[in-house]
């Protein structure tokens, strides 16, 4: 049975107990937390606020709402996988199983080393190092992600297809076909008009805040899931500050995830009719 999660992106300003309650609501079985800080000011205390972690663990406990994955571990020209510890070890109280992480750096040989050493430390957790590619950076497809996560060569390093990221990407089904299904662990889903933005800021603002549910836009994720593991998780990453202003934060969710279930459940039914 396929299962569902909240990534932090789509209500970004909830806190983690807060999110866990929403998902619980909404009908989610997991959350995605932003602990590590992506832009200035948009994650969470965990490591430095007992009462919030306490918060969040109880939240959990009452709902039953897990923590899919947590992010974001940016490898940069000065990543220090060492100092991920903190954040690691509130991840392991949360029952987390994967970490989020992206490429940010030009040196090859610098990345391909930070990346394992990345995978590494994982490794001693429990962890799985989930590689995300970005339209605008150099890792911006599956190929190149690929090609990271056997030049690494760790056996708990993952993909993570983001499917807004895919198609403005330029990315191929057929490439997609070919990754080993034991490096896909989740898949983060949203919609979008089939013609992106052409400049890098206005990607971006797409990304950070004007993705749609899946069957408001134009992408054909359906070919996405119809190559994944069946039983991929399944990540509900679709923040938009416009209907932010119409709805409330249960109401998005909820509708998001309807929307995500009927696409996830037609594509499971096509699948079957050809077998």
């Amino acid at each position: 049975m396929t299962k569902y999660s909240l990534a932090q992106l789509t209500v970004l300003h909830a806190s983690p107990p807060e999110l866990v309650r929403i998902a619980a609501v909404a009908g989610y079985d997991y959350v995605g937390l932003r602990l590590l800080e992506v832009t200035g000011g948009d994650s969470w205390p965990l490591v430095s606020d007992p009462l919030l972690l306490r918060q969040t663990r109880d939240a959990m406990s009452s709902t039953g709402v897990g923590v899919l994955d947590v992010e974001l571990a940016r490898l940069t020209p000065e990543f220090d996988a060492a100092s991920l510890r903190p954040t690691l070890d509130v991840a392991g109280e949360l029952g987390v199983r994967h970490i989020l992480t992206q490429a940010h750096d030009d040196d090859w040989a610098r990345l391909v080393h930070n990346f394992g050493n990345l995978c590494d430390l994982l490794a001693s957790y429990g962890l799985t190092a989930d590689l995300e590619f970005l339209t605008w950076t150099k890792m911006r497809g599956v190929n190149e992600a690929i090609l990271l996560l056997r030049s690494a060569n760790r056996p708990n390093a993952g993909l993570t297809v983001d499917t807004l990221h895919f198609y403005r990407s330029g990315c191929r089904i057929e490439d997609l076909s070919t990754v080993p299904p034991e490096l896909l662990h989740f898949v983060q889903i949203s919609d979008a008009p089939a013609e992106g933005p052409s400049s890098v800021e206005g990607l971006i603002f797409a990304a950070r805040e004007d993705r749609l549910d899946p069957g408001a836009g134009e992408l054909d994720i359906a070919a996405i899931l119809r190559v994944l593991p069946e039983d991929v998780a399944v990540a509900v990453e679709i923040p938009n500050s416009r209907l932010a202003g119409e709805f409330t934060d249960e109401e998005r969710a909820r509708r998001a995830l309807v929307a995500t279930k009927t696409l996830v459940e037609k594509t499971k039914a096509q699948r079957a009719a050809l077998i």
